[in-house]
């Protein structure tokens, strides 16, 4: 079964059609990244998936559980990181996330289990403001893991990281359905950056789900239909662009 699966998926927002009937399919235990240039769609789509905005059209359900029937039941067992995260910065990293663990009505060891799973153990007790953009990079992960969910939807976390702290994000995401048994949506504009995380992608453009599948069924896909297969991320710009030459000509 997989954890993700919606179903001709849509948002409008008046006229501009922001997602067009998207049908994702995310495999349970793995790394599933969301590839797409910027405004492509993929963190309206991740919004939808959250419940913090309603399909226009199409359905979804999340390990068994159909939207919005059991919507309650979703969020329970989502962590989510989307968009830049935001801290109290006169509050500690673990105030912060103590904050979250209250709502959540998680087990007090939580925060410390969060804490430790992203590295930030021993600056618990500095104050947010004093973190550097990683840290809180790392914080806001660490809101997500909070009560180790099942699953995780990741909206571009290595956003306005240096190449180390990429590379710490990354490795960070990369090990986490091993440790903690669960699924990661992640997504971003890179697939330079996604292939060397995720086991399967879908490649996100105006709305459109363009191609879905692991990174060597891409390969074998682009091969067929004459784009470069060798390197991925001008397979990637050879997808985009066939797309948006063919909405030209429509």
């Amino acid at each position: 079964m997989n954890m993700i699966e919606t179903h001709d998926l849509t948002k409008n927002y008046g006229d501009f059609q922001a997602v067009f009937k998207v049908n994702l399919h995310v495999p349970k235990g793995g790394v599933y990244g969301f590839v797409g240039p910027n405004g492509a769609g993929k963190s309206t789509t991740m919004k939808m998936l959250l419940g913090l905005t309603p399909p226009t059209e199409g359905t979804f359900s999340i390990n068994g559980k159909t939207y919005p029937k059991a919507r309650q039941e979703i969020l329970r067992s989502t962590g989510s990181f989307i968009e830049a995260p935001a801290f109290y910065g006169n509050l500690t990293g673990e105030e912060n996330l103590e904050l979250i663990r209250r709502i959540l009505k998680l087990p007090k060891s939580s925060v410390a289990e969060a804490l430790e799973l992203v590295g930030l153990a021993p600056f618990g007790k500095r104050l947010a403001k004093k973190y550097s953009l990683g840290m809180k990079q790392r914080l806001g992960l660490a809101g997500a893991l909070l009560g180790r969910p099942p699953l995780l939807i990741l909206d571009e976390p290595t956003n306005g990281l240096d190449p180390a702290g990429i590379h710490e994000v990354r490795e960070l995401i990369r090990s986490l359905p091993k440790q903690l048994d669960c699924t990661v949506l992640v997504s971003s504009h890179l697939l330079s950056e996604i292939q060397l995380m995720a086991d399967h992608i879908g490649i996100l453009d105006r709305g459109k789900l363009l191609f879905e599948g692991t990174m060597e069924e891409l390969k074998t896909y682009a091969a067929s239909m004459g784009y470069p297969a060798d390197n991925l991320e001008d397979t990637f710009l050879a997808l985009v662009h066939q797309a948006e030459e063919g909405g030209r000509r429509k």
